[in-house]
């Protein structure tokens, strides 16, 4: 068969795909019983979260840790962060917070940085503080949209924040927080590929399966910054492969997909039956992660909308159901309205699964 027959066909195929999506969505919004297919009907639907709040004794512990900070007392800080151990992902994100607890005053900190000047993880979230500082002077827009001025003031500020960075790392060799931030910092500093390799490498070395480090790293090789779609595809694939039980590391699969899909000017992304055995490899993953990891919810949402574009419509009704009446994710928000969005694609993943739907049964008579 020549391309060109070839290209009418897959265009004719494409075509009829987004005629059945069309009626299915039309289906969805006159017809479609949530509870019909073991999903929480719309009215319980919560936009505001993507998924349940953290428990309370984590949440009591974060104000504690905030309460105490603000009053000038460190201690606790320091304290929550070692807890963490060498659990390095959850240690990172302890770290995050205390960067927020800073964000609304950092008196704290720099009286721990004072007391303790050779505690690594005062020197890396000081480090980490001064990249974000830096990134939002530039904002998130891209670099055509960022003024001259901001962008002078965004690159000049973030050498000294490397190097901050490698005194970190000099404290603690063993700790990879350092090199996060490194490498964070990395594609704002205009790193040429043979710069980003050992802070990379560093990093691996320390902790091979870091989830904040490989998102990071995905950022410098997209094709916004450093890399290319081939690249960063490459890499994202690498995570799924790697990704131990009980991580989310495969996930990272999620946001390549995001990056190509929600660039400007990108065309849409043929589904293939390597994306979708990557799909299936992702889910599986995320079946040994702990139920209570704040970052799996967010996950899932990401996941139930790819199957979906993949047509891969019974795998993301199961993923549904595991969503339950959450529905505040990003990827529903871009369409403006999160509920629609989420229902839409929830009721299409239940017509177009064929799963047969099983109503609840009626009651007839004066209920008691």
């Amino acid at each position: 068969m020549t391309v060109i027959p070839v290209l009418a066909i897959g265009a004719l195929l494409l075509a009829l795909h987004h005629f059945v999506i069309r009626r299915t969505a039309d289906w969805v919004g006159k017809h479609f019983v949530a509870p019909d297919y073991d999903l929480p009907p719309r009215a319980q639907l919560d936009s505001r979260h993507a998924g349940p709040p953290p428990p309370a004794h984590r949440t009591e512990e974060r104000q504690t840790v905030a309460d105490a900070a603000w009053a000038g007392d460190w201690k606790p800080a320091e304290r929550y962060v070692q807890a963490a151990g060498e659990d390095w992902d959850e240690r990172w994100s302890r770290l995050e917070l205390l960067q927020h607890v800073a964000g609304e005053d950092d008196a704290w900190l720099e009286a721990w940085r004072a007391a303790e000047p050779g505690n690594c993880d005062a020197a890396t979230l000081h480090a980490s503080i001064m990249v974000h500082q830096a990134w939002e002077i530039r904002g998130s827009g891209y670099a055509h949209e960022v003024m001259t001025s901001d962008m002078n003031r965004f690159r000049a500020m973030l050498p000294a924040a490397i190097e901050e960075a490698r005194q970190a790392a000099l404290l603690d060799p063993a700790n990879p927080g350092p090199w996060v931030v490194m490498i964070t910092a990395a594609r704002g500093a205009q790193y040429r590929r043979a710069q980003f390799k050992p802070l990379w490498e560093g990093l691996v070395a320390r902790a091979p399966h870091h989830y904040e480090g490989h998102w990071q790293a995905l950022q410098y090789w997209c094709a916004k910054w450093f890399g290319s779609d081939r690249r960063m595809m490459r890499f994202a694939r690498q995570a799924v492969r790697k990704a131990p039980p009980g991580s989310p590391l495969a996930g990272i699969y999620l946001h390549a997909l995001d990056e190509l899909i929600y660039r400007p000017a990108t065309f849409a992304q043929p589904v293939t039956p390597l994306m979708r055995r990557l799909l299936k490899r992702v889910a599986a993953s995320f079946e040994q992660v702990a139920p209570d990891d704040e970052r799996l919810p967010a996950l899932r949402h990401l996941l139930a909308h790819y199957m979906v574009r993949s047509m891969m419509y019974a795998r993301a009704l199961e993923q549904f159901r595991l969503i339950g009446p959450w529905c505040g994710a990003q990827c529903w928000r871009k369409s403006g309205n999160p509920v629609v969005a989420f229902e839409t694609a929830r009721g299409t993943a239940a017509k177009l699964s064929r799963t047969r739907p099983t109503p609840a049964p009626k009651i007839y008579g004066i209920g008691r």
